[in-house]
């Protein structure tokens, strides 16, 4: 079941409240605390080549795109 999947399903049983919820608790993705799909880029929501240095949280095609705005220099 994709992500899609199930906020598809959620929206057709919102009118009942018991069945939503017991729904919810069993197929609602968990948040994740491991692996590639735990972080995320903030700026386009790509998952790998991250930089985590300086708490960035950017993937590394959009530290290249703003590192001047940021503050950083290029040294080629």
């Amino acid at each position: 079941m994709t992500a899609s999947d199930w906020r598809k399903v959620l929206k057709q049983i919102r009118s009942k409240p018991a069945k939503a919820q017991k729904f919810l608790k069993h197929n609602q993705p968990q948040e994740r605390k491991t692996g590639v799909a735990a972080r995320k880029c903030e700026r386009c929501g790509r998952f790998g080549a991250h930089l985590k240095q300086y708490n960035l949280k950017l993937c590394r095609h959009c530290f290249r795109e703003i590192a001047e705005e940021i503050g950083f220099k290029k040294y080629s």
